[in-house]
């Protein structure tokens, strides 16, 4: 079998006279990355106080597996994406300098 750089895997031609038999497996393309709480925040740059928050507030979707809370990595990447500052945003925190006229 060989790997080829898009994560599949492909079996050997099998030669039944006429016909060849090629077949391509996806190799987890389809598996999904989970991250604890502990990873998730520091992937975040936050604690995990703020992380709890967020997913309690609903802005950050988590699974509970029994007593093991777990976010999905690409879920934790929408989140980072979502909360891009677009330009103009912050206009509301530096007021325009008030001019001083001296006379």
């Amino acid at each position: 079998m060989n790997t080829d750089e898009v994560g599949t895997v492909s079996s050997a031609s099998v030669s039944g006279g006429d016909d060849d038999i090629t077949s391509e497996v996806s190799v987890g393309s389809d598996e999904t990355e989970w991250l604890s709480t502990q990873e998730a925040a520091r992937r975040l740059g936050i604690t995990p106080r703020t992380l709890y928050r967020f997913i309690d507030h609903g802005d950050l979707p988590a699974y509970r597996f029994g007593r093991v809370i777990r976010l999905r990595a690409h879920e934790v990447e929408a989140f980072i994406e979502s909360s891009r500052i677009k330009p103009g945003e912050l206009e509301h925190l530096y007021p325009e300098p008030v001019s001083r006229e001296d006379s």
